[in-house]
């Protein structure tokens, strides 16, 4: 099972499982997928037992992951906040109505030192698994100050968009997590291989559009609010969505798999970097269909 967000795939499984606890998985055929649920552990299969399993192994459980991802939520908000209240505005007075209105805004360059900091966090997060107690935190509070600024920065230009953006995200999440738990999507190889092929792609036109900015100029109508514009941000937004599904099928069968205890931080990260893209891509939607 692989998944198309690069934190999440069971060669991480393999990698930070002990021998003992993971001997005797099955293992797919190259065109299927391993029945699912799988049978519950024995002994035969592999599975800790007495003080490998009590002292030496403490196994991934559901309710560490939600508690994990709880943490780091928080801690993006909290951070949020700080970074809402790093946005410089710089305020007027209207000539004809004389109310107060923003003429300025901008976001402090330190910001996107938070923004690296991030991509580095994540980056030893993903080598590092072991690491993900430490480095999510952390990972979440620079993406917090983040988010929090670009968010204020979004506010500005468009009143209200921030709740719309957030509802939505809650939203994507519930639908996206009812139904898998109700197994209206099943999380087949076609169906990942899918979901891969299209986060490359949209990787792909990003990092096209970097270089191009870079060199002062931008790739054409997928950042405009025209038709093409608004259909691209739809496209990956839906494309976030179904990434949400990989992780949560990740983290099922990681706790179903017996990984280790500090897999739980490990997969609420993966959920966190899949929640912030979600949230920036519906941003950028909303943006462009309050700018008609």
């Amino acid at each position: 099972m692989r998944t198309s967000n690069p934190a999440l795939n069971d060669k991480i499984f393999a990698k930070e499982t002990p021998a003992a606890a993971r001997a005797g998985w099955a293992s797919p055929a190259p065109d299927t997928l391993s029945p699912w649920p799988p049978p519950p552990p024995t002994a035969e299969r592999g599975a800790p037992a007495g003080p490998l399993d009590a002292d030496q192994y403490q196994v991934m459980r559901m309710g560490g992951v939600v508690s994990a991802s709880a943490v780091l939520l928080l801690l993006v908000v909290v951070a949020g906040w700080f970074g809402w209240q790093a946005v410089e505005v710089v305020e007027g007075t209207d000539a004809v109505t004389g109310e107060r209105v923003v003429v300025d805004a901008s976001i402090p360059p330190w910001i996107f030192g938070a923004v690296i900091l991030g991509f580095v966090l994540a980056l030893v997060t993903i080598f590092v698994p072991k690491a993900a107690r430490v480095t999510a935190p952390m990972y979440a509070v620079a993406e917090g100050v983040f988010l929090g600024a670009i968010s204020h920065y979004y506010e500005l230009a468009y009143d209200g968009i921030v709740l719309q953006a957030v509802g939505l995200t809650v939203g994507v999440f519930a639908t996206m997590l009812f139904l898998f738990a109700t197994r209206v999507i099943r999380v087949t190889r076609k169906f990942m291989i899918g979901v891969m092929a299209a986060t490359g792609a949209v990787a792909l036109v990003y990092l096209a559009s970097f270089v191009v900015r870079l060199l002062g100029s931008d790739i054409p109508f997928i950042h405009d609010a025209g038709p093409i514009g608004i259909g691209f941000s739809l496209a990956v937004v839906v494309i976030a969505a179904l990434n949400l599904v990989l992780d949560f099928d990740f983290v099922e069968k990681g706790v179903a798999m017996r990984a280790p205890r500090h897999m739980e931080w490990y997969a609420a990260f993966g959920l966190l970097v899949t929640l912030v893209w979600l949230y920036l891509e519906l941003l950028r939607l909303l943006s462009k269909l309050r700018s008609r």
